[in-house]
Protein backbone atom coordinates (compact mmCIF):
# COMPACT_ATOMS: atom_id res chain seq x y z
CA UNK A 1 0.00 0.00 0.00
CA UNK A 2 1.48 3.79 -1.05
CA UNK A 3 2.26 5.46 1.99
CA UNK A 4 0.89 9.09 1.87
CA UNK A 5 3.89 11.49 2.16
CA UNK A 6 3.56 14.93 4.02
CA UNK A 7 6.17 17.69 5.22
CA UNK A 8 5.21 20.01 7.98
CA UNK A 9 7.20 22.28 10.40
CA UNK A 10 7.49 24.20 14.43
CA UNK A 11 7.50 27.68 13.06
CA UNK A 12 8.63 29.90 16.34
CA UNK A 13 9.97 33.21 16.86
CA UNK A 14 11.63 35.34 19.83
CA UNK A 15 9.59 36.54 22.85
CA UNK A 16 11.34 38.17 26.04
CA UNK A 17 10.89 34.97 27.63
CA UNK A 18 11.98 32.40 24.96
CA UNK A 19 10.40 31.53 22.07
CA UNK A 20 6.69 30.87 20.77
CA UNK A 21 5.74 27.89 18.49
CA UNK A 22 2.59 27.92 15.70
CA UNK A 23 0.00 25.95 16.04
CA UNK A 24 -3.33 25.66 13.93
CA UNK A 25 -6.62 24.80 14.39
CA UNK A 26 -8.41 22.65 11.82
CA UNK A 27 -12.63 22.99 11.56
CA UNK A 28 -13.06 19.51 9.65
CA UNK A 29 -11.30 17.35 12.54
CA UNK A 30 -11.95 19.79 15.23
CA UNK A 31 -8.28 19.74 16.16
CA UNK A 32 -4.83 21.76 17.11
CA UNK A 33 -2.05 19.96 15.05
CA UNK A 34 1.19 21.67 13.32
CA UNK A 35 0.87 22.93 10.35
CA UNK A 36 1.74 20.51 7.88
CA UNK A 37 0.32 18.52 4.29
CA UNK A 38 0.76 16.87 1.26
CA UNK A 39 3.73 16.53 -1.08
CA UNK A 40 2.81 17.78 -4.36
CA UNK A 41 4.06 15.39 -7.52
CA UNK A 42 8.15 15.83 -7.55
CA UNK A 43 8.01 18.33 -4.71
CA UNK A 44 11.25 17.78 -2.38
CA UNK A 45 9.99 17.43 1.49
CA UNK A 46 11.35 20.27 2.61
CA UNK A 47 9.96 22.47 0.03
CA UNK A 48 6.53 21.10 0.76
CA UNK A 49 7.21 21.95 4.64
CA UNK A 50 8.02 25.71 4.04
CA UNK A 51 5.52 26.04 1.84
CA UNK A 52 2.57 24.30 3.54
CA UNK A 53 3.41 26.23 6.65
CA UNK A 54 3.43 29.47 4.81
CA UNK A 55 -0.16 28.26 3.41
CA UNK A 56 -1.61 27.37 6.49
CA UNK A 57 -0.56 29.97 9.02
CA UNK A 58 0.68 32.88 6.60
CA UNK A 59 4.11 32.92 8.31
CA UNK A 60 7.49 32.77 6.05
CA UNK A 61 9.71 31.06 7.95
CA UNK A 62 13.11 29.21 7.16
CA UNK A 63 14.34 25.42 7.51
CA UNK A 64 16.53 24.68 10.29
CA UNK A 65 17.00 21.41 12.27
CA UNK A 66 15.40 18.39 10.75
CA UNK A 67 13.03 17.26 13.83
CA UNK A 68 11.34 13.66 14.07
CA UNK A 69 9.45 12.27 11.38
CA UNK A 70 5.54 11.33 12.60
CA UNK A 71 4.11 7.72 11.41
CA UNK A 72 0.53 7.13 11.92
CA UNK A 73 -2.27 5.50 9.80
CA UNK A 74 -4.64 7.87 7.68
CA UNK A 75 -7.95 7.11 5.90
CA UNK A 76 -6.27 3.44 6.02
CA UNK A 77 -2.96 3.92 4.65
CA UNK A 78 0.18 4.93 6.01
CA UNK A 79 1.14 8.27 6.59
CA UNK A 80 4.78 10.05 6.94
CA UNK A 81 5.29 13.62 7.92
CA UNK A 82 8.40 14.86 7.76
CA UNK A 83 9.43 18.25 10.54
CA UNK A 84 11.94 20.99 10.62
CA UNK A 85 12.24 23.54 13.05
CA UNK A 86 11.91 26.79 11.25
CA UNK A 87 12.59 30.28 12.00
CA UNK A 88 9.50 32.74 11.37
CA UNK A 89 11.10 35.50 9.17
CA UNK A 90 7.41 37.37 8.37
CA UNK A 91 3.81 37.32 9.01
CA UNK A 92 0.95 38.33 6.69
CA UNK A 93 -2.78 38.93 7.59
CA UNK A 94 -3.82 35.28 8.37
CA UNK A 95 -7.66 34.78 6.79
CA UNK A 96 -9.91 31.74 8.56
CA UNK A 97 -10.64 29.16 5.94
CA UNK A 98 -11.84 26.19 5.73
CA UNK A 99 -8.84 24.42 6.46
CA UNK A 100 -7.47 26.42 9.04
CA UNK A 101 -9.85 28.91 11.09
CA UNK A 102 -7.02 29.55 13.88
CA UNK A 103 -3.74 30.47 14.26
CA UNK A 104 -2.31 30.35 17.95
CA UNK A 105 1.09 31.34 19.04
CA UNK A 106 1.98 29.36 22.29
CA UNK A 107 5.24 29.02 24.74
CA UNK A 108 6.00 25.42 23.95
CA UNK A 109 5.11 23.88 27.23
CA UNK A 110 0.98 25.29 26.47
CA UNK A 111 1.66 24.11 22.67
CA UNK A 112 2.51 20.69 23.98
CA UNK A 113 -0.44 20.61 26.25
CA UNK A 114 -2.79 21.82 23.31
CA UNK A 115 -1.89 19.75 20.72
CA UNK A 116 -4.52 16.77 19.77
CA UNK A 117 -2.10 14.03 18.85
CA UNK A 118 0.96 12.28 20.62
CA UNK A 119 3.06 12.76 17.54
CA UNK A 120 2.77 16.67 17.41
CA UNK A 121 3.84 16.22 21.21
CA UNK A 122 6.84 14.44 20.53
CA UNK A 123 7.86 16.52 17.68
CA UNK A 124 7.05 19.53 20.06
CA UNK A 125 9.58 17.74 22.52
CA UNK A 126 12.34 17.15 20.28
CA UNK A 127 12.66 20.79 19.03
CA UNK A 128 12.24 22.14 22.73
CA UNK A 129 15.22 20.27 23.53
CA UNK A 130 17.60 22.02 20.69
CA UNK A 131 20.19 24.32 21.84
CA UNK A 132 19.95 27.64 19.87
CA UNK A 133 21.27 27.89 16.42
CA UNK A 134 23.76 30.78 14.88
CA UNK A 135 23.53 30.05 11.53
CA UNK A 136 22.55 27.42 8.83
CA UNK A 137 24.53 26.47 5.72
CA UNK A 138 23.51 25.11 2.70
CA UNK A 139 26.54 23.02 1.30
CA UNK A 140 25.64 21.72 -2.56
CA UNK A 141 28.47 20.01 -4.49
CA UNK A 142 28.39 21.35 -8.61
CA UNK A 143 25.96 20.23 -11.05
CA UNK A 144 26.80 17.60 -13.53
CA UNK A 145 29.62 18.93 -16.09
CA UNK A 146 30.32 16.38 -18.32
CA UNK A 147 33.18 14.18 -18.31
CA UNK A 148 36.49 15.41 -17.40
CA UNK A 149 38.10 13.50 -19.99
CA UNK A 150 36.20 14.60 -22.37
CA UNK A 151 37.05 18.28 -22.09
CA UNK A 152 39.67 19.75 -23.99
CA UNK A 153 40.42 22.74 -22.01
CA UNK A 154 41.99 23.72 -17.97
CA UNK A 155 39.80 21.58 -15.77
CA UNK A 156 38.64 24.47 -14.22
CA UNK A 157 37.02 25.85 -17.39
CA UNK A 158 34.75 22.91 -17.74
CA UNK A 159 31.23 24.18 -17.96
CA UNK A 160 27.45 22.70 -16.82
CA UNK A 161 26.13 20.46 -19.34
CA UNK A 162 22.54 19.97 -20.41
CA UNK A 163 21.84 17.86 -17.16
CA UNK A 164 23.94 19.95 -14.87
CA UNK A 165 22.09 23.48 -15.39
CA UNK A 166 18.42 21.22 -15.31
CA UNK A 167 20.27 20.62 -11.35
CA UNK A 168 21.44 24.13 -11.26
CA UNK A 169 17.70 25.43 -12.01
CA UNK A 170 16.35 23.00 -9.29
CA UNK A 171 18.73 24.28 -7.02
CA UNK A 172 17.14 27.97 -8.13
CA UNK A 173 13.88 26.36 -6.80
CA UNK A 174 15.46 24.76 -3.35
CA UNK A 175 17.94 26.97 -1.96
CA UNK A 176 15.69 30.71 -2.09
CA UNK A 177 13.70 28.63 0.65
CA UNK A 178 17.05 29.09 3.34
CA UNK A 179 16.77 32.80 2.07
CA UNK A 180 20.47 33.07 2.10
CA UNK A 181 21.67 36.57 2.00
CA UNK A 182 25.43 35.10 1.06
CA UNK A 183 26.25 32.82 -1.93
CA UNK A 184 29.95 31.51 -1.92
CA UNK A 185 31.90 29.09 -5.04
CA UNK A 186 34.43 27.52 -5.30
CA UNK A 187 36.73 28.35 -8.01
CA UNK A 188 36.19 26.56 -11.00
CA UNK A 189 33.84 27.33 -13.75
CA UNK A 190 31.19 24.79 -13.23
CA UNK A 191 30.87 25.53 -9.39
CA UNK A 192 29.86 29.10 -9.96
CA UNK A 193 27.83 28.33 -12.99
CA UNK A 194 25.88 26.21 -10.59
CA UNK A 195 24.70 28.74 -8.54
CA UNK A 196 23.81 31.40 -11.25
CA UNK A 197 20.02 30.88 -10.92
CA UNK A 198 19.50 30.96 -7.42
CA UNK A 199 22.30 33.98 -7.48
CA UNK A 200 19.62 35.76 -10.85
CA UNK A 201 16.84 34.84 -8.61
CA UNK A 202 17.80 36.46 -5.11
CA UNK A 203 19.61 39.35 -6.49
CA UNK A 204 23.11 38.24 -5.01
CA UNK A 205 26.36 38.40 -6.18
CA UNK A 206 28.69 35.06 -6.13
CA UNK A 207 31.50 35.30 -4.10
CA UNK A 208 34.27 32.89 -5.55
CA UNK A 209 36.89 31.20 -2.38
CA UNK A 210 39.24 29.27 -3.01
CA UNK A 211 39.39 27.83 0.04
CA UNK A 212 36.56 25.67 -0.78
CA UNK A 213 38.26 23.94 -3.93
CA UNK A 214 39.37 20.32 -3.85
CA UNK A 215 43.05 19.59 -4.14
CA UNK A 216 45.17 21.18 -6.97
CA UNK A 217 48.96 20.12 -7.95
CA UNK A 218 50.82 19.81 -4.75
CA UNK A 219 48.31 19.61 -2.28
CA UNK A 220 46.51 16.79 0.28
CA UNK A 221 42.89 15.74 0.13
CA UNK A 222 43.23 15.97 4.17
CA UNK A 223 44.19 19.52 4.17
CA UNK A 224 42.11 21.12 1.57
CA UNK A 225 39.13 18.94 3.41
CA UNK A 226 40.34 20.82 6.59
CA UNK A 227 39.98 24.26 4.48
CA UNK A 228 36.55 23.73 3.79
CA UNK A 229 35.85 22.19 7.10
CA UNK A 230 37.70 25.65 8.85
CA UNK A 231 35.65 27.95 6.44
CA UNK A 232 31.90 26.35 7.09
CA UNK A 233 32.34 26.48 10.48
CA UNK A 234 33.06 30.28 10.14
CA UNK A 235 29.84 30.68 8.11
CA UNK A 236 27.92 28.88 10.67
CA UNK A 237 28.75 31.42 13.43
CA UNK A 238 27.32 34.37 11.09
CA UNK A 239 24.04 34.48 12.71
CA UNK A 240 22.64 33.94 8.95
CA UNK A 241 22.19 31.83 6.12
CA UNK A 242 24.75 31.10 3.50
CA UNK A 243 25.00 29.04 0.68
CA UNK A 244 28.61 27.50 -0.52
CA UNK A 245 28.94 25.68 -4.02
CA UNK A 246 32.12 23.12 -3.27
CA UNK A 247 33.46 19.92 -5.30
CA UNK A 248 33.06 16.10 -4.14
CA UNK A 249 36.93 15.54 -3.13
CA UNK A 250 36.59 18.00 -0.03
CA UNK A 251 33.31 17.66 1.01
CA UNK A 252 32.83 14.51 2.93
CA UNK A 253 36.12 14.89 4.87
CA UNK A 254 35.05 18.43 5.64
CA UNK A 255 31.58 16.84 7.20
CA UNK A 256 33.19 13.57 9.07
CA UNK A 257 36.12 16.55 10.24
CA UNK A 258 33.09 18.92 11.77
CA UNK A 259 30.64 16.24 12.87
CA UNK A 260 32.94 14.02 14.10
CA UNK A 261 31.34 10.82 12.49
CA UNK A 262 34.44 9.20 10.93
CA UNK A 263 33.12 6.24 8.65
CA UNK A 264 29.65 7.79 7.61
CA UNK A 265 28.95 8.37 4.15
CA UNK A 266 29.06 11.32 3.16
CA UNK A 267 29.34 11.25 -0.06
CA UNK A 268 27.70 13.29 -2.25
CA UNK A 269 26.23 13.22 -5.66
CA UNK A 270 26.47 16.30 -8.01
CA UNK A 271 23.68 18.37 -7.70
CA UNK A 272 23.27 17.70 -4.52
CA UNK A 273 23.89 18.85 -0.83
CA UNK A 274 23.70 19.04 2.75
CA UNK A 275 22.28 21.42 4.63
CA UNK A 276 24.00 22.27 8.20
CA UNK A 277 22.60 23.86 11.57
CA UNK A 278 25.54 25.15 13.40
CA UNK A 279 25.49 26.18 17.21
CA UNK A 280 28.10 27.65 19.87
CA UNK A 281 29.66 24.75 19.87
CA UNK A 282 29.76 23.89 16.43
CA UNK A 283 27.76 21.62 13.82
CA UNK A 284 24.03 20.85 15.14
CA UNK A 285 22.68 18.68 11.98
CA UNK A 286 23.85 17.58 8.65
CA UNK A 287 20.79 16.51 6.41
CA UNK A 288 20.80 16.11 2.99
CA UNK A 289 18.59 18.47 1.21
Amino acid sequence: MTEIRAAGGVAWRPTPDGVEVCLVHRPRYGDWSLPKGKLEPAEPPLAAAVREVAEETDVRAVPQVRLPSARYRSEGRPKVVDYWSMRAVAEGGFQPGTEVDEVRWLAVDDAIRLVSYPHDAEVLAAFAALPRATGTVALVRHAHAGKRGTWSGPDTARPLDDEGRAQAAALADLLPLLRPHRLLSASPRRCVQTLDPTARRLDLPIEVCGDLDEPGPGQQRDERALALAARLLELGGTDGQVAVCSQGKVIPGALEQLSGRVGEDFTTPKGGGWLLVFTADGLLAAERL
